[in-house]
């Protein structure tokens, strides 16, 4: 963000970067199938109840949240911030960090990977037809032919080619682990620098209020707050064991910065997609700072 505020891209760079992130975003989505294990998958739909719950708490209880936000913020937010409010309700769970958070807590580590990587798996499909139905009708968002085929080619036929060579590349995938992890993080950081970069060369920054901000934090803390209090009565009224309570409650109270980033570059034209995604952001770091503390304090459990 600092870097596109202070050396924005502009003319035939910017048309290039542009096309550079739709490669990293493909890159991105080829290696997410490539590390899909089909047998860890199996085992997690198993404890199907669980992952019902998280399933319903990322794409039910999360989008009626933005729903009602969307016509309470009305009038004190912009249009761009408040799709991206309402877009940040419509997207998977996150896979790393859920998974990473669910063993520190010492919960249900094969739920945790299934929960969330069937969310994102899903959520390719499903995010883009919940903004097709609560953005499009507000123009918010334009769910045209060429986005229908950008998501095919550069989300799912990437991610269904890395998984169907997954028998070949699974090893490969093991031993590069460390330097793939710099990938993926190299392709968000390309996303996010394209897309602020716009919004900077386009004055959409300069007419940034302050004060929304403030509103975004404190709307994505009680965003936060209300599911995981959501998911955790749920857990304890449906007589899950605490290992299944942990899983629950950070796989299904989490977005995914990397599954949000690509699609909203896809589904939000123009340079307002910086404004879009700040939500996003927002809430990614406080979940991370969140769930920290939330994983130490399960963990101390006798």
């Amino acid at each position: 963000m600092a870097l596109a505020w202070a050396l924005p891209c502009d003319g035939a760079l910017a048309t290039a970067l542009d096309r550079a992130a739709d490669g990293a975003v493909a890159l991105l989505f080829f290696l997410y199938g490539g590390r899909l294990a089909r047998e860890v998958i199996v085992a997690g739909m198993k404890q199907w109840r669980v992952q019902l719950v998280v399933f319903l708490a990322t794409f039910a209880l999360f989008p009626l949240f933005g729903v009602a936000l969307r016509a309470a913020l009305a009038p004190f937010v912009s249009a761009p911030l408040l799709a991206g409010i309402v877009f940040l309700t419509l997207l998977p769970s996150t896979v790393q960090s859920s998974i990473a958070f669910t063993s520190i807590a010492r919960g249900n580590i094969p739920a945790a990977i299934c929960s969330a990587t069937v969310s994102n798996l899903a959520g390719v499909v499903i995010t883009p037809a919940l903004v097709a139905v609560l953005l499009e009708a507000g123009g918010s968002s334009t769910i045209s032919l060429d986005s229908v085929w950008k998501i095919v080619f550069l989300l799912l036929a990437p991610f269904a080619i890395g998984h169907a060579l997954r028998p070949l590349t699974a090893a490969w995938h093991e031993r590069n682990r460390r330097w793939l992890g710099f990938v993926d993080r190299g392709s968000i950081l390309l996303v996010v620098y394209a897309a602020f970069s716009a919004g900077v060369v386009n004055g959409t920054w300069s007419r940034l209020p302050l004060q929304s901000l403030g509103l975004i934090l404190a709307v994505s803390a009680g965003l936060l707050a209300a599911v995981m209090a959501a998911t955790t009565f749920a857990s304890r009224r449906l007589g899950f064991t605490k290992e299944d309570e942990i899983a629950v409650v950070f796989c299904g109270s989490k977005k995914s910065l990397a599954s949000g980033l690509p699609m909203a570059k896809i589904l939000f034209a123009g340079p307002t997609v910086g404004l879009v995604v700040l939500p996003l952001m927002i809430f990614h770091q406080l979940q991370l700072m969140v769930c920290a503390v939330l994983a130490r304090r399960y963990a101390q459990r006798s």
